[in-house]
């Protein structure tokens, strides 16, 4: 690696990488996907280390993910006038309520009070490009990877967060058939 890491991010990155590389190698029976993520591409490839070849290759080079409409675009329009509403009034405040009181701002209407909300539940927002790019790439490989009888391999992050794209390339490999 005679490579000059210039920013202080792709050095740290490279400090992760290398410790997890220490716990991961690639066999013939359980070669490694290893992930390298920039910022308009992702790349994948399965190695064996033990001898030092590239098994299959993928990348987003060759994926075209069509553009995604805004979603505000796509929702039916309603006419102007019954968009426009009078604004409702503002509910009254308890009578025994002053605006420093803090103890009857304890009791009760906090604002962002974060109890009614449900933990757990996803919001459901539209999925970016990349990541359906890296879903792609997944895919992709892990056809390949079938093809040639590759069917449990190690994930090997690259130092990257197991988030976003390197998790959706993840989550298709699984859906495409193989063990990680």
């Amino acid at each position: 690696m005679n490579r000059k890491l210039k920013s202080p991010k792709d050095r740290k990155r490279k400090r992760r990488h290398l410790r997890v590389r220490r716990k991961i190698v690639g066999t013939t029976e359980r070669p490694r996907v290893c992930v390298f993520r920039s910022n308009l591409h992702i790349y994948a490839q399965i190695v064996d280390d033990l001898t030092g070849q590239t098994l299959v290759a993928a990348s987003s080079l060759k994926v075209t993910v069509p553009r995604q409409k805004p979603a505000a675009a796509s929702e039916p329009t309603e006419p102007a006038a019954a968009a426009v509403e009078a604004p409702e009034a503002a509910p009254e405040a308890p009578k025994g309520k002053k605006k420093g009181d803090k103890a009857a701002d304890k009791k009760g209407d906090k604002k962002g009070d974060k109890k009614s909300d449900k933990k757990g539940e996803k919001k459901d927002r539209p999925v970016g490009r990349k990541i359906l790019q890296a879903r792609e790439v997944g895919r992709l490989l892990a056809e390949a990877a079938k093809a040639k009888g590759i069917k449990k391999v190690r994930f090997d992050r690259g130092g990257y967060l197991y988030h976003g794209r390197v998790a959706a390339l993840a989550q298709a490999l699984r859906e495409g058939g193989l063990e990680l």
